[in-house]
């Protein structure tokens, strides 16, 4: 049996070139959680998808990763909200600290801005690599209960 997957990026540039199966249809959500959210949102309650694959860039943060990876779990790195509750976790919310894919792969990070240094909490969480949207996009299929699978271009 098929399953009817959807396709999700950032920005048609983030796909360019990339061959896509003919039949998923392509989301483009803009930059950042909140476009990521209310974009995917809408289009899962219209499409029905069973999976949701996420494509994009990311910036590297571990030297050793390259190329196109598999992202296995995905934290927020924006947050902060100490001391009320600790980074990376959201206050007053049972949402997971770490949303996994069920696939092995790296740890990503995800928050609304670009991470310019090098950043010790990022190293302590184990972080591979950072984006912009993915926290969000894991979050709303974790939370109508449709798998998802990631892929970052570093």
């Amino acid at each position: 049996m098929k399953r009817s997957s959807l396709i999700v990026t950032a920005l048609p540039q983030e796909l360019a070139g990339q061959p896509i199966p003919h039949d998923a249809p392509v989301l483009f959500t803009g930059v950042g959680k909140v476009n990521a959210t209310y974009a995917l949102t809408q289009s899962i309650m219209n499409l029905r998808p069973e999976l949701v694959i996420n494509f994009g860039t990311a910036g590297r943060v571990r030297e050793s990763v390259h190329g196109l990876v598999e992202v296995g779990q995905v934290i927020q790195r924006d947050m902060i909200a100490e001391p009320l509750a600790p980074r990376g976790k959201t206050p007053f919310d049972d949402t997971p600290d770490i949303l996994k894919s069920g696939r092995s792969g790296v740890i990503c990070a995800t928050g609304d801005s670009f991470v310019m240094s090098r950043e010790s909490w990022l190293d302590q969480q184990a972080v591979d690599v950072v984006d912009m949207e993915l926290f969000a996009i894991a979050l709303v299929c974790s939370r109508l209960g449709i798998p998802w699978r990631s892929y970052k271009y570093v």
